[in-house]
């Protein structure tokens, strides 16, 4: 049961150092977006939803993103660039300054919530924000408690979140005036610096990604989920960009979460969140109305450009190309309701190969599964990031290394062990480009890409003819009802063959480059997963 009702209730918020006496908590989505805009902090948009700046930050900023190295963290956590260290001591000070700050301020928003819809993994959580859309992205996001629940709830995890709070990099051990920083032994996750949402979600993911594997014994994945009439789950892993949300908000299946799951040990797959964060870029009605529906009251747009009267310009990225809305899976007309379903069935690895070199789908062997799993490959197309002027290769261990406290092979390691059990079947899904790459083919329509994956799931590749990649050896179905088979091969959409040729083993060779840092750790199975590029 969904609770959108404002409580008039105040909560005292002293136990976490901060002494300011006009706490709102758990207010409704209206009354955050009527506040928000009242007070200037956001306009409304011509589809009801607010519309708010983020500020400096339109994303998130992974080098300044820390964990506390303590006695649970110290063997555990696979530390460097993605994984920082940071000092318990410098944690403490610089967390009793961030209350201090919130303490000043006039009004402080507080919010009781779950994070994980399998019950026997739930963790409750309070949120406490200085600003209103902070915790309306909160109450979009997170898992909504029954006034029932509210009456005995019990936090085991803090977020504190400070945007208007700035550290002083040499007096705080922090990179820049920014910081995420998760702290496993007192269950805190501590932002200042930043507007930036996705910082509060992800802080919780990370956390998730640690609690979960290591004393759960469940897996975390950064992936959509869908379930079919007939109870087979889908789950589609990829970076941002490839597809996840679009692919998965599917009308003839039942959506279970479009971006965090967890796979039990009695095979269950759990949505972690109670929302759905999508991209808006180029948004349209008739390509995906799914997410252009949601955008109504109690949604949140971040960074999008709007005119005098609020009509929303989804192309414009004069802010950035991370246009984003957060809102509650209810938008969503076809939900699972308790957004747990069964083991898969079907996984697929969503890619947007800028280069245009593979398939737009293949079945994986279990090691090619590993392999691309590990790899988590996907490509930077020109214009997205600052620096960026060609297609970038772009890897992101088993989808989501910014997220990972862990050593990538664990979770993979996970993962293969419940593949093999579940008998599923794996794909390769090529979002991105044909007939060349990034500036000279086109994007693969989205009409083909949804007939692919809906022909794997109803079993129609079961008994088709297949060819092998060249050079990647995936296995190319070489017939798929609704889509034309000459896209099927990539290399046929290339009117110059030999330069194709050229590039695919390019691409191979970037892909063995990636995984050099993980062959110690692979089994012989995994390593014969790689492409060849001889």
């Amino acid at each position: 049961m969904v609770n959108n009702n404002q409580t008039t209730e105040t909560i005292p918020l002293e136990q976490y150092g901060i002494n300011n006496t006009n706490v709102k908590y758990q207010l409704s989505p209206e009354t955050l977006s009527k506040i928000t805009v009242e007070q200037g902090l956001g306009e409304l948009s011509s589809l009801g939803a607010v519309s708010v700046n983020t500020g400096k930050f339109t994303g998130r900023s992974p080098k300044d993103r820390f964990i506390v190295k303590d006695a649970i963290t110290e063997n555990e956590v696979w530390w460097g660039d993605i994984n920082i260290p940071f000092a318990p001591e410098k944690f403490d000070a610089l967390y009793d300054k961030v209350v201090a700050y919130l303490s000043e301020q006039d009004t402080v928003y507080a919010r009781d919530c779950y994070a994980c819809a399998e019950k026997s993994h739930r963790k409750a959580i309070r949120a406490i924000t200085e600003l209103p859309w902070s915790n309306l992205f909160v109450h979009n996001m997170f898992l909504r408690p029954t006034s029932e629940e509210l009456k005995d709830f019990d936090p085991e995890w803090v977020i504190v979140n400070a945007p208007g709070f700035y550290a002083d990099p040499e007096v705080d051990g922090t990179r820049q005036e920014n910081f995420a920083i998760l702290n496993f032994t007192r269950k805190i996750v501590l932002i200042g610096g930043t507007g930036y949402t996705g910082e509060i979600k992800k802080g919780i993911f990370s956390a998730l990604n640690f609690i979960l594997p290591v004393f759960e014994n469940t897996l975390p994945m950064h992936c959509s989920a869908n379930v079919g009439e007939d109870g087979e789950t889908a789950i589609f892993f990829g970076l941002s960009g490839t597809g996840k949300t679009t692919l998965s908000a599917d009308p003839k299946r039942k959506l279970i979460g479009d971006d965090e799951h967890g796979w039990t040990a009695d095979d269950k797959v759990f949505n972690f969140e109670g929302g759905c964060y999508a991209k808006v870029i180029n948004l349209s009605k008739e390509g995906e109305p799914d997410i252009y529906n949601a955008i109504r009251p109690n949604a949140l747009l971040e960074n999008v450009i709007m005119d005098e009267k609020g009509n929303i310009d989804f192309a414009a990225d004069t802010i950035t190309p991370n246009t984003r809305v957060s809102y509650p899976i209810t938008h969503i007309n076809n939900i699972q309701e308790s957004s747990v379903a069964g083991q898969p069935k079907n996984i697929f690895f969503l890619t947007a190969d800028a280069f245009g070199v593979l398939p737009p789908i293949s079945k994986l062997t279990p090691g090619q599964a590993a392999y691309h799993f590990i790899s988590g490959y996907t490509a930077k197309v020109a214009g997205t990031e600052a620096g960026v002027n060609e297609p970038e290769p772009s890897f992101s261990a088993c989808f989501g290394a910014p997220f990972l406290p862990l050593h990538p092979t664990r979770y993979a390691a996970m993962l293969s062990e419940k593949m093999l059990k579940a008998g599923v079947n794996v794909w390769l899904i090529n979002t991105g480009w044909t007939g060349g790459p990034y500036g000279v083919g086109s994007r693969m329509k989205l009409a083909y890409t949804r007939a692919m994956i809906t022909a794997a799931m109803n079993g129609q590749l079961n008994d088709v003819a297949y060819e092998n990649h060249a050079v990647f050896n995936v296995a190319i179905p070489q017939e798929v009802p609704n889509v034309p088979s000459e896209v099927l091969n990539p290399r046929n959409t290339w009117s110059d063959k030999d330069l194709y040729d050229k590039k695919a083993k390019e691409l191979a060779v970037t892909f063995k480059k990636n995984f050099k840092k993980f062959e110690a750790e692979a089994s012989q199975e995994i390593l014969d997963g790689a492409p060849n590029h001889n």
